[in-house]
């Protein structure tokens, strides 16, 4: 019997989470439709989530090319088969890599200092003097987020593409002894606008899986810093799970078998 009790309660849990993830992001993304916008700070937050994020994508991104390019061209050399090598590095950077890689860094990063920020206002009591001051906290903390969030990402990604390619070209022009005229000709002639489109989409929903698991998270902290620190690490782990599932089904749905 303690046995049930204890997996009836990680059930119930479960579902009282998720049910309260539902509810906050329903109220979030209702908001995000009604008057005031707060422009001002949605720039602000592109800023912080898009631009500062930029150096730490970009490296990312350039490495993950030029080690992606390395490790097709050793397996496809057992089959006679490095020719590959440009159309294979373009379709896993611009369809899995780019997004995922980048989504996973600026959760690392973004949704990390989303919910210490909220979380710290929520024990400092700075959310309940917000709603005392007649402005809805919802609307002024969690609507310019998601919105910097769902725009910055694909100008993020997109980016971080251009730069993992770049990385495949260098290793396999400077390491490989590909011809670079031959390895541009290929990797254009072989990369198709559904390829960078469905990136782009993967891009957006990753953003708005950071910036609400952030807000969600810091919003609901409690116990001083140590729910803060508890709340920034639950933001972290659940965007990057988020990211990784919603990456299988957006795959699944862009290209269906």
């Amino acid at each position: 019997m303690n046995i049930l009790r204890a997996i009836g309660h990680v059930v119930l849990v479960f579902f009282r989470a998720t049910g309260s993830l539902a509810v906050f992001a329903a109220d979030a993304v209702s908001a995000c439709v009604r008057p005031p916008i707060y422009w001002l700070l949605i720039v602000r937050q592109m800023m912080r989530i898009g631009y500062f994020s930029l150096p730490v994508v970009g490296l990312t991104a350039f490495f993950t090319g030029g080690v992606l390019a390395l490790q097709i061209f050793i397996g496809s050399s057992r089959y006679g088969a490095e020719t590959f090598v440009p159309q294979i590095v373009v379709l896993g950077i611009t369809r899995e890599l780019g997004p995922v890689i980048a989504g996973l860094m600026v959760a690392g990063r973004v949704a990390a200092a989303i919910a210490a920020e909220i979380g710290t206002m929520r024990v400092t009591e700075q959310i309940d003097a917000l709603t005392t001051l007649s402005t809805n906290p919802v609307k002024y903390l969690v609507v310019p987020r998601l919105l910097a969030a769902v725009i910055s990402m694909p100008i993020l990604v997109a980016i971080a593409d251009s730069i993992g390619v770049l990385g495949g070209y260098v290793v396999a022009t400077e390491s490989l002894n590909f011809n670079g005229t031959v390895y541009l000709r290929n990797t254009a002639n072989f990369v198709t606008n559904q390829d960078v489109t469905s990136g782009l989409i993967k891009a957006a929903v990753f953003g708005f899986i950071i910036a609400l698991m952030g807000c969600y998270h810091g919003f609901n902290s409690r116990g001083g810093a140590q729910g803060v620190g508890t709340a920034t690490t639950n933001a972290v782990v659940s965007a990057s799970i988020l990211i990784l599932a919603a990456n299988y089904i957006l795959t699944s749905v862009i290209f269906p078998h």
